[in-house]
């Protein structure tokens, strides 16, 4: 897959086929994490993909999706849930950069997964102190964020900005994502 092609179509997607991921898989996407760029070469973030079935189905209520959406629409029923997570952890002791580090991470991990047809959801509304206990994070990390994975069950497209910048759910309950116009976004001078 092209790489303009690969950041067209890797969107959000919150609903998921119950076909199991190969551990090589998320294996492969997280050591590309591990191995991209990071502030000061600091190296503070950290990893726990999750593909025990009976830990998947615990994270399901610790995370909340689709905040523009009505939970009946946004928020995956029983047979749509990720079928696996990776949790991101970022060291006690990380400094200014590790935003920046967090973003092109979790990028090269959803992007990496998307090339092998995998989708992903960042869920950053989680309910972090009972995901840190289920997971059994050590004291020394703090759970960042949440990525549900899974093979994709609904399709997810860009369109212009119309009225606002909400997404939302077309008759077919796929998604339909407004993106700004390039003039409005880019300045080049």
């Amino acid at each position: 897959m092209d790489l303009k092609k690969l950041y067209e179509e890797c969107r959000t997607f919150r609903r998921f086929k119950q076909d199991e991921i190969s551990k090589a898989d998320i294996t492969e996407a997280l050591d590309m994490a591990r191995i991209s760029s990071c502030g000061m070469n600091a190296q503070k973030l950290r990893y726990i993909a999750v593909l025990n079935k009976d830990t998947v189905a615990k994270m399901q209520p610790l995370v909340k999706w689709a905040g523009f959406l009505p939970k009946e629409l946004g928020t995956p029923k029983e047979n749509e849930c990720p079928t696996a997570y990776i949790a991101v952890l970022k060291s006690k002791d990380a400094g200014a950069f590790i935003d920046v580090d967090l973003g092109i991470a979790t990028n090269t991990i959803v992007t990496m997964l998307y090339s092998k047809g995998i989708g992903s959801c960042i869920l950053g509304s989680v309910n972090v102190a009972e995901a840190e206990k289920l997971l059994e994070v050590p004291e020394d990390l703090s759970l960042r964020l949440v990525i549900g994975i899974g093979y994709p069950d609904h399709k997810s497209s860009i369109t212009e900005v119309t009225d606002d910048l909400k997404y939302r759910m077309d008759e077919n309950r796929d998604y339909v994502v407004p993106k700004l116009d390039f003039d409005k976004v880019v300045k080049i001078i």
